[in-house]
């Protein structure tokens, strides 16, 4: 998923595309060794952060920064592309709680959400846009899905209107995947039940195998500092 997604985004070569609440790093490790992008992961929890920049600096990647902080302190304005994996969903239910750390609450994800909405609405027409799993929510309403994959839960979106902030507020509803006609459809028809790749190859297997393993033991590390008892 994550290979396709930066190979999504990274159009043309040099594309910088910034991963909203990266986590360990998983899609900016992947899209370093699979295209020719520069990556920006933003994370505020100190701990995904440090095990993202340990698997940065075991890959020895150039191309890849990991930013601690929140979105709602950052402007898009330096960015190509992006990449959204859900990243507010905790703040949805306490089951999806990834630890007591950060505050949370149905009135933070909404406000994250019209923070990346409006900073996406500031773009410049044919932004690209990779979401995968959740509502696209954080998607204003000048974006088009325009293709999906992966059971339709990997969604390409780009900028196709331009932005108007007023009209956007009214129409930024839950679901944003369920508009029908003001919003999300799915693109799939007979026939076409995966996205088509025109040709492109999964390139560098023996990179990508290592970047999953870099994560893989970033995230173990993590896991095993977590479940030490404080002293």
């Amino acid at each position: 998923v994550a290979a396709e997604a930066a190979r999504l985004v990274v159009t043309p070569r040099g594309t910088k595309s910034l991963d909203v609440g990266c986590g360990p790093g998983r899609f900016c490790l992947i899209g370093a060794t699979q295209t020719d992008g520069e990556f920006t992961g933003i994370e505020q929890r100190k701990d995904l952060v440090a095990a993202a920049r340990r698997a940065v600096a075991g890959l020895g990647l150039r191309n890849v920064t990991i930013l601690r902080g929140n979105v709602l302190d950052l402007s898009f304005a330096p960015y190509d592309g992006f990449y959204l994996y859900n990243p507010f969903e905790e703040n949805s239910d306490a089951g999806h709680r990834i630890d007591a750390k950060v505050p949370l609450s149905m009135d933070l994800l909404k406000k994250c959400a019209r923070h990346v909405a409006h900073q996406l609405g500031l773009k410049p027409m044919g932004t690209r846009v990779v979401t995968y799993a959740g509502y696209a929510d954080e998607i204003p309403g000048c974006y088009d899905c325009i293709s999906t994959a992966f059971d339709d839960d990997l969604k390409l979106w780009i900028k196709t209107r331009e932005y108007d902030p007023a009209l956007d507020r009214l129409g930024l509803a839950t679901s944003r995947s369920y508009r029908g006609s003001a919003g999300w459809v799915p693109p799939r028809r007979a026939g076409q039940g995966r996205l088509r790749r025109e040709g492109r190859t999964h390139q560098f297997p023996a990179q990508l195998a290592c970047a999953k393993q870099q994560v893989s033991s970033a995230l173990e590390e993590t896991r095993h500092a977590r479940e030490q008892p404080r002293r």
